[in-house]
C-alpha cells in the first residue's frame, strides 16, 4: 500500500509541481499584474499609494485565507468521496 498521506505531511509531494501546463499561464498573469500596479502607482499621491498599498496587502491576505478554506473544503469533497467509495454499501 502507498504511503502517500505520510509523504504529503513530510513535504515529498507538491500538489502545485503537477500544474505544470498553468505556470506560463500564471507567469503572464502576473508580469500583466505587476505592470498594471506600476502604471497606477506611478499616477497616485504617497497618501494614494500608501493606501493603494494597504488595500493590495489586506486583499492578498483575504485571498491566502479564502484559498486555504477553498482547498480544505475540497479536500475533505474528496475525502467524503472515497469513503462513500470504499466504506457505504
Amino acid at each position: 500500500m502507498s504511503h502517500f498521506i505520510e509523504e504529503f505531511y513530510y513535504g515529498n509531494i507538491e500538489p502545485q509541481e503537477s500544474i505544470t501546463e498553468l505556470k506560463a499561464e500564471i507567469k503572464k498573469k502576473l508580469d500583466t499584474l505587476s505592470q498594471t500596479e506600476e502604471q497606477l502607482t506611478s499616477k497616485l499621491t504617497e497618501e494614494e499609494k500608501a493606501l493603494f498599498i494597504k488595500y493590495a496587502s489586506q486583499s492578498s491576505e483575504f485571498l491566502c485565507v479564502s484559498n486555504a478554506d477553498s482547498f480544505i473544503a475540497g479536500f475533505r469533497l474528496g475525502a467524503k468521496f472515497t469513503y462513500d467509495t470504499f466504506v457505504t454499501d
